[in-house]
């Protein structure tokens, strides 16, 4: 750099006592300018600036960048600014203890501020690299979400999870992490809810895109600090059903069932009024599971992951081991509900769904599904007088509010206990 260069550094009321004086003096006025915020690259004076000094100021303009070099401390700071072939400026950063910095930008401007940035953060100790979650899109993360987490859960919550997955691909998979902001996700919440979807499908989803961004936060290390769907207004969880088996409508209902063909259709919608359990927790039962000596069922494979040891009425034992006597039972399965061997020859638990329905049409029974022969069960365990934490123990609720909403009791039902109090 040329004395004349230097001279031009130094603001106008200095430049008459720097004409006379040599380089090492007029490298020390340069040092001594004062900061113009107008002024690209220019530095505060030396009693506010937090480095010791400037050590090197270099222009290459061969090759048309720009290398900002000075020490904080014992750190020193790399910053340079280059002009890539494809005429876009890139903004690459040297510190001791971090890692290599780079980003690409439209403009020279745009690099220097962002260099600028990051230098403050890093000497502060707050930067965070989020340049994997500006490339990361919402499409690739949940694909990585279902291979990586979701194939660990039940086998029932990822086939449910892929669909919900396909929705948040098509409608946000274009967006980075970073981008994603809280305003874009309430405007796709409002626009399923107003396509048609139950508030439940809805809430689903945003728990699925929630849950992606913990993961991404917490192991993925993506740098992001928060998460945008906490952010935003879940709709409210529909109050829970209270459908019950009508007068008549268990006797129409086990008579038809009886009546098909295969009989295990019969012995699973009658274990389920008895014990309460699960429609995937009965198919896939296997007969190590079942003890008719002490009548108990101990089930491992639960909706929220812990083993839970189901006991046995009369009737619901008298069930299983008509079950468990099948005459038809093929030698190489242990499943007490087994279906036709797939086309890998494996068997696996009997898909009753589909013939669950055509009975239910075929009897005339409306507004019924699976399920809420586990209300009605549990509803029915409440009624004989147990106890929550002995309806829970059964049924395997972590919590009263949830088995509140498993529970409906009929009014009729508690006309005749009121009676009892009354008497003395």
């Amino acid at each position: 750099m040329t004395e004349q260069t230097l001279i031009g550094l130094i603001p106008r009321s200095s430049r008459a006592s720097a004409l006379s004086a040599g380089n090492g003096q007029v490298a020390q006025l340069v040092e001594q300018r004062t900061e113009n915020p107008r002024v690209g690259g220019s530095i505060p004076p030396l009693a506010t600036n937090p480095c010791k000094g400037l050590q090197a100021f270099l222009f290459k303009s061969a090759c048309r960048s720009v290398h900002f070099q000075y020490t904080c401390g014992s750190e020193s700071v790399v910053a340079s600014i280059q002009k890539t072939p494809s005429s876009t400026w890139k903004a690459v950063i040297r510190r001791r203890g971090w890692p290599t910095t780079v980003k690409t930008f439209r403009t020279k401007r745009d690099a220097k501020d962002w260099a600028r940035r990051t230098e403050d953060e890093m000497v502060r100790g707050l930067y965070i690299d989020r340049a994997v979650s500006e490339r990361m899109l919402i499409c690739g993360a949940l694909d990585r979400y279902l291979v990586e987490v979701s194939s660990t859960k039940s086998p029932s919550t990822a086939r449910r999870e892929k669909p919900a997955a396909g929705h948040l691909k098509k409608e946000l998979g274009n967006y980075s992490l970073a981008a994603l902001t809280p305003d874009i996700i309430a405007a796709y919440r409002d626009k399923r809810l107003n396509a048609g979807l139950s508030n439940s499908s809805v809430r689903l989803e945003l728990a699925l895109l929630s849950h992606l961004y913990t993961i991404a936060i917490k192991e993925w290390r993506v740098g992001l600090v928060y998460n945008p769907v906490s952010s935003i207004r879940k709709p409210p969880p529909h109050p829970g059903r209270n459908r019950r088996l009508a007068t008549g409508e268990e006797k129409k209902l086990l008579k038809i069932c009886d009546g098909h063909s295969n009989p295990m259709l019969g012995w699973i919608v009658r274990t389920a009024l008895s014990t309460g359990m699960r429609s995937g927790e009965i198919s896939s039962l296997r007969r190590n599971q079942i003890d008719l000596n002490k009548r108990t069922v101990t089930l491992t494979e639960t909706k929220n992951g812990s083993t839970r040891t189901v006991p046995l009425s009369h009737s619901a034992a008298i069930v299983l081991r008509s079950a468990l006597s099948n005459p038809v039972r093929p030698f190489n399965t242990d499943l007490v509900f087994f279906g036709e061997p797939g086309r890998d020859g494996e068997r696996r638990p009997y898909d009753f769904k589909l013939e669950w329905h055509r009975k239910l049409k075929s009897a005339g029974i409306t507004g019924l599904r699976f399920h809420d022969l586990r209300h009605e069960a549990v509803s029915r365990l409440v009624e004989a007088g147990l106890s929550d934490q002995e309806v829970a123990a059964i049924s395997g609720h972590k919590s009263m509010q949830m088995l509140r909403r498993y529970t409906h009791l009929r009014a009729e039902d508690l006309v005749h206990r009121l009676d009892q109090l009354g008497v003395r």
